[in-house]
């Protein structure tokens, strides 16, 4: 082996090395999201202001209570919507390009998480606790009616009626 050929072995094996460092570090930056636009997290809560609406990018909130507590939290093009009134408490949690919606009134607590693409509702009234989960490509529903979940990463209960359903199982009819 002559030393030109030793050379474009080595010069080969190196490319070869180099071009496996940038395929795993393109690999990385795709699994991890790096490079990707993120909006900036906001929270919207009522009270203090009587009606709290922010946008930050893609991602916007809007709370609004009277007589109540309303808070609704919007990350990464996320939707959230509290409304709350007469002693209600609404909650309300939106990632991804979900959309959660949340109402409360007469001393209910609505909770609603769309995490990475779900659409999520809740509500409640008098002393009853509602919670809806959907993630992505699912929807959920926990209401005064009953409870409806769509999709493998769905979930919902509903604590006056004792109804619960799961990754689309367990509905109630509508």
């Amino acid at each position: 082996m002559s030393i030109r050929s030793f050379r474009s072995v080595l010069t080969a094996r190196r490319s070869f090395r180099a071009g496996v460092l940038v395929a795993v570090g393109v690999a990385s930056v795709a699994l991890f999201g790096g490079g990707t636009a993120a909006a900036a997290p906001v929270t919207c809560v009522s009270p203090p202001s009587a009606n709290d609406i922010l946008v930050s990018d893609t991602a916007s909130c809007g709370a609004t209570a009277e007589d109540a507590f309303a808070r609704a939290y919007a990350a990464d093009s996320g939707t959230a919507v509290s409304v709350a009134e007469s002693a209600g408490a609404a909650e309300a949690h939106a990632t991804g390009f979900g959309t959660a919606l949340s109402a409360a009134r007469d001393g209910g607590r609505s909770f609603a998480y769309a995490l990475g693409g779900g659409l999520s509702h809740s509500w409640a009234q008098g002393p009853a606790t509602t919670l809806s989960v959907a993630g992505y490509g699912s929807g959920a529903t926990a209401d005064t009616t009953g409870v409806t979940c769509v999709g493998a990463q769905s979930f919902a209960v509903n604590t006056a009626t004792g109804q619960w359903c799961a990754v689309g199982v367990g509905s109630t009819p509508r």
